[in-house]
């Protein structure tokens, strides 16, 4: 068969060969009515411009460049997905690299220097084939100043940042807002709060926006409802038991992490507390495994595929030299399901 080209595009339009390509590449104004023609020609032929020699004659590639820390880490895969979403939308080509820092340096991700140089060869090979930009997933939100340096190819950071530079989050503050005031609708007043440590950042902005909701709901602050843990489920297991023996114990825990929430979970039910009828529980992340606890576990679902969306769109503005409109900051969403319920007599 065969292939179509610039010339049979022009032929059937009544057109030159320049002004299909002016259509094509956006290099030149025409009249709309024959742009119309000519789309309507390539349209019929689904005609597919030939990306390399597109490339040669305008020196884009359309190529983005994605470097993600960990795929096997449950945020990735969506905000990857995300990425590709509107890869798909706007005709980009994207070339991914997963630098696998799990399996190469552990969980110690403040220790920039032990993965630096990973990262930073990722960039150089990304670089070299020439791509226009760079999206880089984070596993866990934190400060890369530093890390990497792309001369003058253009960054934009999600679950993670770096000083000066674009970055695509959630609204953390928000979204543990909005877990208090539900349970307040439930008709909780003594809420306790099981956290990730305090040196993380979403740790650091859920729990003030647990404190805004306590503070705007006229709710009583008190310090032993504090606990920290360290996002495992052995300390979940453990804060619950020590939340549950106070004198007078709360009706309600916002759990940091879904993973912690499992274990606060499996202690409720080892020392004969009915969740949610003694004592409702609420997580953070929707993960997998939350729908199929018993009882399921009501969370806060993280919008990853609209970060991931959110980024190109930042990335392709920057590329085309727009100025940087950073959107407000995606919401979370809560997830009801079973773990929460109005409270009982308080237990002693």
């Amino acid at each position: 068969m065969k292939r179509i080209g610039i010339k049979d595009i022009a032929l059937r339009a009544n057109v030159s060969t320049a002004i299909v390509s002016y259509v094509i590449n956006g290099t030149r104004n025409v009249k709309p009515e024959t742009k119309e023609r000519v789309l309507k020609v390539i349209e019929e032929f689904n005609y597919r411009p030939n990306a390399i020699a597109q490339s040669l004659k305008s020196r884009r590639t359309n190529t983005i460049g994605v470097i993600a820390e960990d795929i096997t880490v449950f945020n990735t895969p969506e905000i990857i997905d995300g990425i590709n979403d509107y890869a798909e939308q706007h005709d980009l080509h994207i070339l991914l690299t997963n630098l696998r820092l799990q399996k190469k340096v552990g969980y110690n991700y403040a220790d920039t220097a032990a993965y630096q140089k990973y990262a930073q060869n990722a960039v150089s090979d990304l670089v070299s084939n020439q791509v226009e930009g760079i999206v880089y997933i984070g596993v866990h939100p934190r400060d890369l100043t530093g890390l990497i340096h792309t001369g003058d190819k253009p960054i934009v950071y999600t679950y993670c940042y770096a000083q000066n530079e674009c970055s695509i989050q959630y609204n953390d503050e928000q979204a543990s807002y909005d877990a208090i005031q539900y349970l307040v609708s439930k008709g909780h007043s003594r809420i306790a709060v099981i956290s990730g440590l305090m040196d993380s950042i979403p740790s650091r902005l859920r729990f003030n926006g647990y404190y805004k909701a306590l503070t705007e709901f006229q709710l009583y602050f008190d310090p032993q409802f504090i606990k920290v843990g360290d996002w495992g489920g052995e300390s979940g297991y453990q804060l619950l038991g020590e939340l549950m023996e106070l004198p007078d114990p709360p009706t309600a825990i916002l759990v940091m992490n879904d993973l912690m929430a499992a274990g606060a979970l499996r202690a409720a039910a080892e020392r004969g507390i009915s969740v949610p009828k003694e004592l409702s529980i609420i997580g953070f992340d929707n993960r997998e495994f939350s729908a199929y606890l018993n009882p399921r576990i009501t969370t806060m679902d993280l919008p990853l595929h609209d970060m991931g969306i959110l980024a190109m769109k930042t990335l392709i503005n920057r590329i085309s030299g727009n100025e940087e409109t950073i959107e407000e900051p995606p919401l979370c969403k809560l997830i009801e399901r079973d773990s929460v319920a109005g409270p009982r007599a308080s237990m002693k």
